[in-house]
């Protein structure tokens, strides 16, 4: 059985890329690449097939993770909701975006936010860096890793190869 992860924020830009690239990392050191797909879009379509922001990039290759392969696209329904088993979202605005798009409610089970899988960083949406300096690139890399880690413990238990 293979897990499919899609990870969302505004514009596919700056922290799903990153969620994406860090949880790529994780599960390839875990040697599940073959039974976890990983994706990220935005909400928005502004950004489509661009990479991800420079400062993100920068900051994210600090810690090892490459997101430079990496191409923002739009959240796509009804495909997106169909062919992902998790949706997780960077903030209560993408969520409200994505759940909305599910009119029937059939899939709102797979949406969560992106920090309910948090357990060091007790805080309530991955904030937007954007505007921000280098200090907001890096507290978003560290709710994303601490996200990601129990995201992959959760799934591992799912596969059970925990």
């Amino acid at each position: 059985m293979k897990k499919r992860v899609l990870f969302v924020c505004l514009g596919n830009i700056c922290r799903s890329p990153a969620a994406e690239g860090i949880f790529i990392k994780m599960v390839q050191d875990a040697g599940l690449q073959d039974v976890i797909h990983i994706d990220s879009a935005g909400t928005g379509g502004w950004h489509v097939g661009d990479g991800p922001d420079n400062r993100m990039i920068r900051h994210a290759k600090q810690r090892g993770y490459d997101l430079s392969q990496l191409e923002a696209r739009q959240f796509s329904s009804p495909d997106d909701f169909h062919n992902f088993d998790y949706i997780l979202t960077m903030d209560n605005s993408n969520y409200r975006n994505v759940t909305s798009l599910d009119v029937k409610k059939e899939h709102h089970h797979k949406v969560k936010l992106m920090t309910s899988f948090c357990r060091v960083h007790k805080i309530g949406e991955v904030p937007d860096p954007y505007y921000k300096e280098d200090e907001g690139f890096e507290h978003v890399l560290d709710l994303l890793e601490d996200a990601c880690t129990e995201l992959l413990n959760h799934i591992k238990t799912e596969l059970g190869r925990s």
